[in-house]
């Protein structure tokens, strides 16, 4: 289990780093709905995880990820492929970074709306920017299959996917634990927070995609 866990912790990282959901979660603790919102949103982003993960190790079970002890060919593939496709994000999102001078990058417009949401929105969103997000949905799944691959019974799988989930999700927790903390005296730090995810999105996002996916393609290649 200790393989499996080391294996998913850089990836959990690369979960948590996700200025979007960060920014998204800061402005709901700024409405009147902020003591229901926010809770529903981080609890939305664990299910999404989850459940993710819980369908890639079903699968990985029945395709034997595992071997002998050993990982199956076709999980080194899936790690070269994943690592590949975050490769190619992490250069197209270098690429359309914003320079110096240029305009900063548009928020998306549904955040516009996050004054409206309710508790059941809230909590929507979360799953949906956590297990249906790209970015994650990769990493997810580069996840479950590294926990898949070292061959340990499915207790030890659920618990590998556990810290997984508890990793991927300390980011857009604590802006939560931040604000019950310190109510709103917590106003300041978390919309100096939120600026400058806003200013570095797209940069934070290329390097973490860049070092994520050089690491996958490595796994992979080794495990051909």
């Amino acid at each position: 289990m200790k393989e499996a866990i080391g294996q998913v912790l850089s990836l959990g990282i690369g979960v948590a780093v996700s200025p979007i959901p960060i920014i998204a979660v800061v402005l709901m603790l700024a409405t009147p709905r902020a003591r229901a919102n926010g809770p529903a949103f981080v609890l939305g982003w664990i299910v999404g995880l989850a459940i993710v993960g819980t369908v890639v190790l079903l699968v990985s079970g029945g395709a034997d990820a595992s071997s002998d002890g050993e990982p199956a060919t076709w999980v080194g593939v899936l790690k070269l492929v994943l690592g590949v496709l975050l490769l190619l994000v992490g250069v197209h999102g270098w690429r359309g970074r914003p320079r110096r001078g240029d305009h900063e990058a548009a928020l998306p417009t549904w955040m516009q709306t996050i004054d409206a949401f309710g508790a059941p929105k809230a909590l929507a969103m979360g799953v949906l920017l956590s297990g249906v997000n790209p970015k994650n949905l990769l990493l997810t799944v580069a996840a479950a299959a590294a926990i898949a691959q070292t061959g340990i019974d499915t207790g030890e799988q659920a618990i590998a996917l556990a810290v997984f989930v508890l990793v991927g999700t300390v980011s857009v927790a604590a802006p939560v634990v931040v604000y019950f903390a310190l109510g709103s005296r917590s106003r300041e730090m978390l919309d100096g927070m939120k600026a400058w995810m806003a200013a570095n999105n797209a940069a934070i996002m290329a390097v973490l995609m860049l070092v994520i996916g050089t690491k996958l393609v490595g796994d992979g290649i080794a495990g051909l």
